[in-house]
């Protein structure tokens, strides 16, 4: 197994015109290994890169993370939460991010606190509001 950065998991889902060798040699690589190890920094990039640079919107992005959650040459890190992460961001007004952020301080019984009134809106955030 191997590991590999935004770049080349965005060569791997999208076909750039202008970047067709990386392309290619993206798609060789995940042939010639058994598995491609994918960290969550990784995937939220990707995500992002997805979003800003190729216009695609949160239907399209639900369907690329069903398609690598289940690619059998693609291990995402702590896959095994990635089903609410995604439950989470399918019924909800905010990013990918934030619903894995919120997910992870709810997995350690925390309250996540933000400025972002849409993330305060779901279950485990709280708003932070000025007291006086």
């Amino acid at each position: 197994m191997i590991a590999c950065d935004t770049n080349v998991l965005v060569r791997i889902l999208i076909n750039e015109p202008k970047a067709e060798q990386q392309c290619r040699l993206a798609r060789e690589l995940i042939s010639e290994h058994d598995a491609i190890w994918v960290c969550q920094v990784v995937l939220i990039e990707t995500l992002w890169v997805l979003q800003t640079t190729y216009q695609f919107k949160k239907e399209q992005i639900l369907l690329v993370l069903e398609k690598l959650r289940n690619h059998p040459d693609i291990i995402l890190e702590n896959a095994e939460t990635l089903d609410a992460d995604l439950a989470l961001f399918n019924i909800s007004n905010v990013g990918f991010a934030d619903c894995l952020i919120l997910n992870n301080a709810n997995r350690q019984q925390l309250v996540l606190h933000t400025f972002d009134r849409k993330l305060s809106e779901l279950h485990g955030a709280e708003l932070i509001v000025d007291k006086d």
